[in-house]
């Protein structure tokens, strides 16, 4: 087929032991999705679960072993770091029932969900979307990802997130409000899941500013963990 000009290249991840990459359809977030980051947000009550999107090529893959660095993104004066459970969906499905939500799962990796504070604060007060805040250029860094074979106990796993080498988030993937089987759940009764979808399933409590130069190293256990700078 021909096209007007050559078409974007395909965004893909790497898998631990593999040498083919997992290639993005999707990215699709959980806002919200920890109790004590939802208190942070100004929410009390358990509430059904809502979502926004980033562009697939909003990702930033943080190679095994490597530091990245972080372009501080444009128009903001307030980049805050989330780190998150990303779930890497290798099977698709629409109306998927939360007791074969795990058939769908190819596997899991450490993200972060890079978010423009200060514009989403300024749209949620107008009332209008989040897009500027959240769906940016390069707000999606991710680890290597990890076969679901090879990390049987995920809803045991401690997540945790270092700024400069001290703890800014800390939290258990067992404390999510919508676990990962609710959440795929939920997703796949408004959107049809896609082979390649990405779920990033929400962040623990300790959300806050970086500045350029600021070290980020995040993890999970059982999972690749990623370094970055802010540049």
């Amino acid at each position: 087929m021909d096209y007007c000009f050559a078409p974007a290249p395909t965004v893909s991840v790497p898998v631990v032991g593999q040498s083919a990459e997992f290639p993005v359809h999707r990215i699709y977030c959980v806002a919200r999705n920890f109790e004590d980051h939802a208190r942070e947000m100004g929410q009390s009550d358990r509430e059904p679960p809502f979502f926004f999107m980033k562009p697939a090529d909003a990702v930033v893959v943080v190679p095994a072993g490597e530091a990245v660095t972080l372009p501080y993104p444009s128009l903001t004066h307030n980049l805050h770091h989330e780190i998150e459970l990303v779930v890497a969906i290798g099977k698709g499905g629409s109306n998927i029932a939360v007791e074969h939500a795990a058939e769908h799962i190819f596997g899991y990796a450490v993200g972060l969900d890079m978010t423009r504070r200060d514009l989403q604060n300024d749209m949620k007060k107008q009332g209008r979307p989040w897009c500027i805040g959240k769906g940016f250029d390069h707000s999606a860094p991710i680890g290597p990802i990890t076969t679901t074979q090879h990390v049987p106990d995920i809803q045991q796993a401690t997540l945790c997130l270092q700024v400069n080498g001290t703890v800014r988030q800390q939290s258990q993937i067992s404390q999510l409000i919508w676990n990962v089987a609710e959440t795929i759940t939920q997703i796949s009764a408004a959107w049809a899941l896609q082979p390649g979808d990405l779920i990033y399933t929400g962040t623990p409590a300790g959300v806050g500013a970086v500045v350029a130069g600021d070290t980020l190293a995040g993890s999970i256990d059982g999972l690749t963990p990623i370094a970055l700078t802010v540049g």
